[in-house]
């Protein structure tokens, strides 16, 4: 062999060894919670939260940070550290803080500002009262509690109506296009918490509102997490005009959209299709999109569930014979809607039930999240549903009409040829909403 050659193999076989070194001297601070020492900084991350990003020789590193206060001290420490080989996920690792001993000294106890007022349901089947909204997230990973983790429906001692109504699986995964949610069930580990944020980061570009809220150290091997994100986007084919503002019920003032009485555009009269019309303060109407999504508005609707108002409008949709289309001289008006909404179902916490092997367990949290909004351009959707289970010590359920959304109403997003709606809200008060 040339000596060239043999030089040539050297440096090669050198210039190997020093990157592994290098790798693994990064890759073992990376996993500690530290930052990497062979890295040059290249910038920011953009998004909710700061995180540096580092480049080293063939791989990338994210480093958050937080102000921590511990023991009554306010200390800059790491929060979470990630490398990743050509968009890869490599290694990470999570600051493990005991709850009393240490706060995020920013916003975290309150990062959102709910709407105040507004119950959130867990079923279709729920009874509602005033401003209630729900959306099938939490339905779809009771569904795998009950399917593919128990096996046999949940069951507390004594039994509560909400689970009964659960066990219903009154909304499931058909009911929704596989594109628009992703779905994890696993042992509550910090490499579990890490492989959804990956998933959710690449499929929606989003970061969860949830999983810090869950305790991810000490976990025994036969605890379970169960988690779905939902995100959705539609658009009008052409944006609905901007109404004035007016009234609402005796609510106040809101903000509106939709064809104003003097409008000659065919175009925005064939997104609307009447379902039925009684009188203008009895009337039901869909707005098509671009692609496959309902939105259905029916206005002072009638029933004590979802599922109630929801089969009330297809029955009066049947046996509806007026014009369903929208008229010239007709107003439609629907109202501008914003929430976000945070929920944890205390009232299923904590209460003992049994898998089909006799096997004890108990939910230890469970978390929703409801971001909606609607205006004259379309409407989007994202809701996260997240719950822990943890193994139990213990063994143990014909003239002109107005189509004005000026009052009480219900809203529902279904997609086309779906029998379920996957979304639904019983608006009230309208200024809890916008």
């Amino acid at each position: 062999m040339k000596k060239s050659v043999k030089i040539t193999l050297w440096i090669l076989f050198i210039i190997i060894i020093a990157w592994a070194v290098i790798f693994t001297v990064d890759y073992s601070k990376v996993s500690r919670l530290k930052k990497p020492f062979f890295v040059i900084e290249i910038g920011k991350e953009d998004g909710e939260t700061s995180a540096t990003v580092y480049m080293g020789l063939g791989y990338k590193v994210y480093v958050e940070e937080a102000n921590i206060v511990v023991d009554n001290k306010e200390e800059r420490c790491l929060t979470k550290t990630e490398m990743y080989i050509l968009d890869r996920f490599v290694v990470g690792a999570i600051a493990d803080l005991a709850e009393n001993d240490a706060e995020p000294n920013q916003e975290n106890e309150n990062k959102e500002k709910d709407n105040v007022g507004i119950t959130t349901v867990m079923t279709l089947e729920d009874n509602i009262q005033e401003d209630s909204i729900w959306c099938g997230t939490f339905q779809l990973i009771w569904n795998d509690l009950k399917n593919d983790l128990a096996k046999q429906d949940i069951v507390f001692d004594p039994q509560l109506d909400v689970v009964e109504n659960l066990n219903k699986e009154t909304f499931k995964v058909e009911d929704l296009s596989e594109q628009y949610f992703y779905k994890k069930i696993g042992n509550p580990t910090y490499e579990l918490k890490n492989e959804i944020e990956k998933a959710i980061k690449s499929k929606f570009n989003e970061k969860s509102d949830i999983l810090e809220d869950f305790y991810w150290s000490e976990k025994n091997e036969e605890d379970y997490f169960l988690y779905v994100m939902l995100k959705k986007q539609f658009e009008f084919e052409k944006a609905f005009e901007e109404m004035e503002n007016g009234d609402f019920g005796e609510a106040g003032t809101a903000s509106y959209f939709g064809i104003k009485e003097s409008s000659d555009s065919d175009e925005l009269r064939n997104q609307a299709s009447v379902l039925y019309y009684n009188s203008k303060e009895d009337f039901a109407i869909v707005l098509k999109t671009k692609v496959e999504d309902e939105v259905i508005i029916c206005k002072n609707p009638s029933g004590t569930n979802f599922n109630e108002i929801y089969k009330n409008i297809e029955k009066q949709t049947e046996s509806y014979e007026g014009v369903t289309s929208l008229e010239k001289g007709e107003l439609l008006k629907v109202p501008n809607i914003k929430l976000k909404e945070k929920t944890e179902f205390k009232e299923i916490q904590e209460k003992p039930f049994n898998f089909a092997n006799g096997t004890s367990y108990f939910i230890s949290k469970a978390i929703q999240t409801i971001e909606f909004e609607l205006d004259k351009t379309g409407g989007k959707i994202k809701s996260e549903a997240g719950m822990m289970i943890n193994k139990s010590a213990a063994r143990i359920p014909e003239k002109l009409r107005e189509f004005v959304v000026d009052d009480t109403f219900a809203i529902f997003l279904k997609e086309e040829g779906k029998e379920t709606p996957y979304f639904a809200g019983k608006i009230d008060d309208i200024t809890k909403f916008q």
